[in-house]
């Protein structure tokens, strides 16, 4: 099998690179973390490599919101790379403050009609969302469960849950213009939940307040994957807090089937 390799973008403030470094190379895949510089100096292209992921952290002190000075780089320092690797079906993955980037430069929620309204634009046309502050006003640093929701997507494929693993953000309430659409598109990749069923919006099972527990989406093509929690920190049994009281709930699979799904191409 080929071992393939993730490209981890580093912007100033971003500090889980390391963590997602490691869930990959766990998974069975190479990883490169890059500084933005290097790449907006063309030193490292996005399309040397066959998977994206974007990792969590306060990129640029998330100064003006949460994700926003990133996603405004993926569209005008990368834009062209982003439509080519898409049209390619490259993987990419955003988690917490890479989830943020992801909507806030319009890759997610995406449209259902093809990848992007231009090269130059790497948007898709759809339905609007943001991440807003947590409903109770506080950072949360928490365990939650995720529940597997009806997305179609390779990041998922043979991935069984429930997942466990910890959220860490103040902005991570998933609010979208047209909810029920997404719903309808199978867009919903994970769901917050409690002892395998739904979190209902109860506090702290679902620890933003994010309508219709939603903690996780995908693309129309399935292959940009965005969540709020952090699998990357929990792919080892030793990283569970509660693994004495309650085993399960890895993340790796998670990693391995977005290896799986470029290995060999």
């Amino acid at each position: 099998m080929t071992e393939p390799s993730v490209l981890i973008p580093v912007a100033p403030g971003t500090n889980r690179d390391g963590e997602l470094a490691v869930a990959f190379e766990a998974a069975g895949a190479r990883t490169a973390r890059v500084p933005l510089e290097a790449l907006r100096q063309g030193e490292v292209k996005l399309l040397d490599h066959q998977i994206l992921g974007l990792p969590g952290g306060f990129s640029y002190g998330d100064a003006l919101g949460a994700g926003r000075l990133l996603g405004l780089d993926l569209l005008t320092w990368f834009a062209d790379e982003l439509a080519n690797a898409r049209q390619r079906e490259m993987p990419i993955i955003g988690i917490c403050n890479g989830f943020q980037a992801l909507v806030r430069a319009g890759l997610l929620p995406g449209g259902d009609d093809g990848p992007s309204d231009g090269p130059r634009s790497g948007r898709s046309a759809g339905p609007a969302a943001t991440l807003a502050t947590n409903a109770n006003g506080r950072f949360e640093c928490r365990w939650v469960e995720l529940l597997l929701g009806s997305a179609s997507s390779p990041w998922l494929d043979g991935v069984d849950g429930p997942l466990r693993c910890p959220v860490a953000h103040g902005e991570g309430r998933f609010v979208a213009e047209d909810l029920s659409a997404l719903q309808a598109g199978d867009r919903i990749a994970m769901r917050y939940g409690a002892g395998g069923e739904p979190a209902g919006g109860a506090y702290p099972a679902n620890p933003n307040g994010s309508p219709g527990d939603v903690a996780g989406i995908v693309d129309a093509s399935g292959l940009v994957l965005g969540l709020m929690p952090h699998p990357e920190d929990h792919v080892f049994a030793r990283q569970d807090p509660a693994r004495h009281r309650q085993g399960g709930g890895s993340c790796l699979g998670l990693f391995r089937a977005g290896v799986r799904a470029v290995a060999g191409a």
